[in-house]
């Protein structure tokens, strides 16, 4: 090979690895820890906001029973629900304000009424779902299920079931993206899935470069981009709308501390601020976007 064909052939592989090199982490979130909760949880798994973004309801797993912190301070506020569900997993509110909870070891939706000060058990869903870990409910009022002992997604209307999907292996979180897409959590199979409002798969995240290790709870920032508890990999992964992964929180080895977490959970934002269910560290962790 002369001098010639040497720089053709360098500049013909310089190309080529420019167009499929995978793309560098460029995007990569500031954020920063704030606050943390007394360790007085059980196993929290997922969290969700008030309403009014004043508290932070948490899925105290290991006390059967919901726990209300000062969404700020982590203080606790109050706690119910004792007695009454066992093993919760998830939560949301609906239009109406109600709190659904997934009743996981009592294989139902669990609905609360705030009637005063108080949460009032008033209804239940339960059709077609075993061991549901994660609830959510759609803009036109639709609850969406997921239940990790059958294996499937389920849509409820108006206390009805019109809809379900089969295929996942032990599901956790169903949330809605920032454009309305339902996303599950497909913890067996190591992967997000993506789904439309006919519930037909539209993308499917999984393998290099995310390598999910029982993804749990995810939610997003007001960017579009998806934060994944990854559970058995002790972290938080960040990924932008394209499907690039921008950011691992986060360690391979459990730890106790900043940006370090022992098989967390939940994930629940609001605007700039970012809590976390730091689950086998028996606490709730706060965080700040810059």
């Amino acid at each position: 090979m002369n001098i010639k064909q040497e720089k053709l052939w360098y500049l013909h592989t310089t190309l080529i690895l420019l167009l499929f090199a995978p793309a560098a982490l460029t995007e990569e979130v500031a954020i920063r820890y704030v606050a943390v909760s007394e360790e007085f949880l059980s196993e929290p798994h997922d969290i969700v906001l008030s309403p009014d973004g004043q508290q932070i309801y948490v899925a105290d797993n290991g006390n059967d029973r919901v726990v209300v912190l000062d969404a700020q301070s982590l203080k606790q506020i109050t706690v119910f629900a004792k007695g009454e569900v066992s093993q919760p997993h998830d939560m949301t509110f609906d239009e109406m304000g109600r709190l659904l909870v997934a009743d996981t070891g009592n294989s139902r939706i669990a609905i609360y009424k705030k009637v005063g000060e108080e949460w009032q058990l008033t209804g239940e869903l339960h059709e077609r779902i075993r061991r549901p870990e994660g609830v959510a409910v759609h803009a036109d009022g639709r609850v969406f299920a997921t239940g990790s002992l059958s294996n499937n997604l389920v849509v409820y209307e108006s206390g009805q079931v019109v809809a379900e999907r089969g295929g996942f292996s032990s599901p956790h979180d169903v949330e809605f993206d920032r454009t309305g897409m339902a996303w599950v959590a497909d913890a067996n199979n190591n992967r997000m899935v993506q789904l439309n409002d006919k519930l037909e798969i539209t993308r499917i995240l999984s393998g290099p470069p995310y390598n999910f290790r029982g993804p749990r709870y995810q939610d997003w920032d007001e960017a579009n981009r998806m934060y994944v508890a990854d559970k058995y990999s002790n972290s938080i992964k960040v990924i932008a709308p394209n499907g690039e992964l921008l950011q691992v929180i986060g360690s391979e080895k459990s730890g106790k501390g900043p940006n370090l977490f022992d098989r967390p959970e939940g994930v629940e934002i609001r605007s700039k601020d970012v809590w976390f269910s730091d689950t086998y560290n028996d606490r709730i962790v706060r965080y700040r976007l810059d």
